[in-house]
């Protein structure tokens, strides 16, 4: 069966380029984040939010209100989503502009990771969390990071400049950021714990 695949743009730093959204199910955008589609003329499918940054709230697309000031408007967003059947979820948007913001949005995702596959996207890099094992191609050159939130046990790869063999990373002690891939594919496996991961554009 195939998977519902929904696009979110959260009210960070801008997207340059947007991906092809005709392979999504659903384009949602999180509150303020609508004035970055009507500037470049583009309707969503659905806009969610407690409407604190919107400058006007459409009334050609489907609006879903959230006020629950208990969760971000990004986890708000993910638990109607969930509930609509969609677990592939794309995220543009979640970092640049104030840090503490994308902090809040690896910590959601963190809370999320279990059930629902949510890889972020900025004009730098993709980074998601592994669950399990990750294997990605193409990927020779390209800059590799391994962060542990805040433990990651049994951490294996292939395909990195710098290796790990059943490895231990901990926040504030030893991370794995600025890796290298020195071939075109990369293997990565993490036996418990939670492994962010950071690939690099180019």
């Amino acid at each position: 069966m195939k998977t519902k695949k929904a696009f979110i743009l959260l009210n960070g730093s801008e997207p340059k380029i947007f991906p092809d959204l005709s392979q999504y199910d659903i384009v949602c955008a999180i509150d303020g984040a609508y004035n970055h589609f009507k500037k470049n003329n583009i309707e969503p499918d659905l806009v969610t939010g407690d409407f604190d940054s919107i400058h006007k709230i459409p009334i050609t697309v489907e609006v879903i209100k959230t006020p629950n000031q208990d969760f971000t408007d990004f986890e708000k967003a993910l638990q109607i989503l969930k509930h609509r059947g969609y677990y592939h979820i794309d995220v543009y948007g979640g970092s640049g502009k104030e840090h503490d913001h994308f902090l809040g949005n690896i910590s959601t995702a963190l809370q999320w990771k279990i059930g629902l596959n949510i890889t972020f996207y900025d004009d730098f890099g993709i980074y998601f969390f592994v669950e399990d094992f990750f294997v990605g191609t193409n990927l020779k050159d390209r800059n590799i990071s391994l962060i542990p939130i805040p433990v990651a046990n049994g951490i294996s790869t292939k395909g990195l400049l710098y290796p790990l063999n059943n490895d231990t990373l901990t926040f504030g002690e030893r991370i794995g950021t600025r890796n290298k891939a020195n071939e075109n594919d990369v293997h990565v496996s993490v036996k418990d714990g939670n492994l962010l991961m950071y690939i690099s554009h180019n």
